[in-house]
């Protein structure tokens, strides 16, 4: 029996017990992916990191990221909190912090190779990172229509939509069904319908359904937001980078966005107690969405050791 170092952080906040919890299990060497499966589910987060040797030696690592049901070729919560969580072990190892207060490397997933760029913060326990999409935002197609979701999620029709937007659905890597609510006080109200959904959409049960509305506090693109993968064993997730990602996509095709760089925050898991906030940055050029890039702290809280097979 081996032992595997591990960490838990706390992503897309800089204050422990806020944000998205994570667990990284480094020395992951020898692990089978089914095991690696049942250590997820044991940490039963909604997402657990493997980290491994890269497969080109230039690169940092590889990451294999599991939920407590199954793998995903991509995730930005966990790609944040392993990036930090790295860079401030690199640090550290090197006694030259100093000297390594930021860092840029990439690692590998099955999605591609993220290019990452880490700010750690002085107390050792912290940083910033912020990381390049391999692949843009694909548009699925239309979501179902305003009836069925707001009776899936307890809703009224009327308060389905705002502005230009629309349910649609896009994916950069994991798939989403984007619903926009008229109102904060929409958002907080709603109540995935888990067994109405799956009847109403079989074909979109593979979507997570990530809920927005205009955030009133600030100007400029800020939304607050919530997600829920009832079929990846996560009922209600405090903050989806992967989904921001995705979220793109739906930016590109409401939103009137000129050309140039525009940035955009999202605030998730107030409703949950676990306030997060992750920085979008999109790029636009000659009319086409052209790189899209994911931003956010994070914090370590525990470490310790595995004793597993």
């Amino acid at each position: 029996m081996l032992e595997r170092r591990f960490a838990t952080l706390d992503v897309f906040t800089d204050t422990p017990l806020a944000g998205n919890p994570l667990a990284v299990v480094l020395d992951s060497e020898g692990l089978s992916g089914k095991a690696m499966q049942g250590i997820a589910r044991e940490f039963n987060l909604s997402e657990t990191v493997f980290v491994l040797p890269p497969e080109e030696p230039r690169h940092r690592a590889r990451l294999r990221i599991f939920t407590p049901t199954r793998e995903l070729p991509f995730a930005g919560h966990p790609t944040v909190g392993s990036a930090v969580l790295l860079a401030l072990r690199d640090r550290a190892d090197r006694q030259a912090a100093a000297l390594a207060d930021a860092a840029a490397f990439g690692l590998e997933a099955e999605i591609g190779t993220l290019s990452c760029a880490v700010e750690a913060a002085p107390d050792g326990r912290s940083g910033r990172a912020r990381f390049k999409l391999p692949v843009l935002p694909t548009y699925l197609g239309e979501a179902a229509a305003k009836d069925a979701l707001a009776t899936a999620l307890g809703l009224k029709p009327n308060e389905i939509g705002f502005n230009r937007h629309l349910p649609s659905r896009h994916g950069a890597g994991p798939l989403f069904t984007f619903v926009p609510l008229a109102s904060g006080e929409a958002l907080a109200r709603a109540r995935l319908d888990v067994g109405r959904f799956e009847r109403l959409f079989p074909q979109a049960q593979a979507d997570a359904v990530y809920l927005y509305a205009l955030d009133p506090e600030g100007l400029g693109h800020r939304y607050q937001t919530r997600m829920f993968a009832p079929h990846l064993g996560v009922a209600e997730d405090p903050a989806t980078g992967s989904a921001a990602a995705a979220f793109a996509g739906a930016l590109m095709q409401f939103e009137p966005l000129g050309e140039g760089t525009h940035d955009v925050v999202i605030r998730q898991g107030l409703a949950m107690g676990r306030p997060s906030t992750i920085d979008l940055q999109l790029v636009i050029a000659e009319g086409a969405l052209r790189s899209v890039e994911i931003g956010g702290q994070a914090v370590v809280v525990s470490e310790g050791v595995l004793r597993v097979g």
